[in-house]
């Protein structure tokens, strides 16, 4: 993040018009017939032009009742974008890589909000309580769950070699495995393959669109959002469970799965938040190199160890 340039610390006088004029001298000099008459139309004609800074500023309550569904959340999240967006001033505006800047920073402080007062201290209890060796089963099973949705993906965009690792590891890890908890099959050099349906829109050549931060979700786009949501409704347990159970489950495991990986995860986003300027602008330019990064895998490209660029630091500046 390039931080503003300091603008002329020479204040104005509170004497001196903008334009060079004293106001004193202005007040003293004699007014003609004519400049009178022209500013008296001038202020007329200003009476009746309504404040337009008051129009634009007022800014509608973005309250909402709570909503049960997912459906009615995602049309409330929707709403409120819409309504932040037709209500900012000019001013306020995200830039063009970011038109929804101020819409997405107001949820990531709800974000972060929500998990400094429940989602970490459970991750931290959650680390404290279970062996590192349950978690790691834990982590295995779920990662496990995710492998026909990857092995489908893979297919969709056209790299069928990493559909067929991914096949290789579900039967391996679900069997000799023992239903996922045992990572057999990175083991026999079968790594984990990437694969969700916003990286299949972008091989079918969908942009990615505005970027967005979504509730609980975090850093997105609109394309990947749309392929979130694909990815929940064809993730097991959501394709073998159904009806209630199927929600109570699914509510389970996707809460196990987000702790468990934000207790992975405590110290290295503190560092972040620690050493950023501009918590914000790190979070978006990190969560956008390590997508680009899965986009390069769904076209073919081999995977590089890169190291995470924080915008906050110079291109002299060694990373920390």
């Amino acid at each position: 993040m390039v931080a503003d340039e300091p603008g002329d610390s020479r204040a104005p006088s509170p004497l001196t018009h903008p334009g060079g004029d004293h106001f004193c001298s202005r007040a003293l000099r004699p007014a003609s017939p004519h400049r009178a008459m022209t500013r008296a139309r001038h202020h007329a004609a200003h009476d009746r032009v309504p404040d337009l800074k008051t129009v634009v500023t007022t800014q509608p309550s973005m309250r909402a009742p709570h909503l049960s569904r997912w459906n009615s959340l995602a049309g409330l999240g929707l709403c409120i974008a819409l309504a932040g967006c037709a209500a900012m001033p000019a001013g306020d505006r995200g830039s063009s890589d970011d038109p929804l800047e101020p819409v997405n920073r107001v949820v990531l402080d709800t974000n972060t909000a929500l998990d400094n007062a429940f989602i970490k201290p459970m991750a931290e209890i959650y680390r404290k309580s279970v062996p590192p060796f349950v978690r790691d089963r834990i982590r295995s099973a779920i990662d496990n769950l995710a492998e026909p949705r990857i092995f489908v993906n893979d297919l969709l965009q056209g790299r069928v070699n990493a559909a067929g690792i991914t096949l290789a590891r579900f039967f391996i890890n679900t069997t000799v495995g023992v239903a996922g908890m045992f990572d057999v099959a990175t083991q026999k050099k079968l790594p984990k393959q990437s694969g969700d349906f916003g990286q299949t829109l972008y091989t079918w050549g969908i942009a990615d669109g505005p970027y967005l931060v979504l509730l609980f979700f975090g850093p997105s786009n609109l394309r990947d959002a749309f392929g979130l949501g694909v990815d929940l409704f064809t993730t097991p347990p959501a394709l073998v469970v159904t009806g209630h159970a199927g929600m109570v489950t699914g509510f389970a495991v996707g809460t196990v799965d987000g702790i468990d990986l934000r207790s992975r995860n405590i110290e290295s986003l503190d560092e972040i938040i620690a050493s950023a300027l501009d918590y914000y602008s790190s979070l978006k330019s990190i969560t956008r190199q390590r997508r680009q990064a899965e986009l390069g895998e769904a076209r073919g490209l081999e995977a590089e160890p890169q190291e995470l660029i924080d915008p906050g630091t110079s291109a002299e500046e060694p990373p920390k």
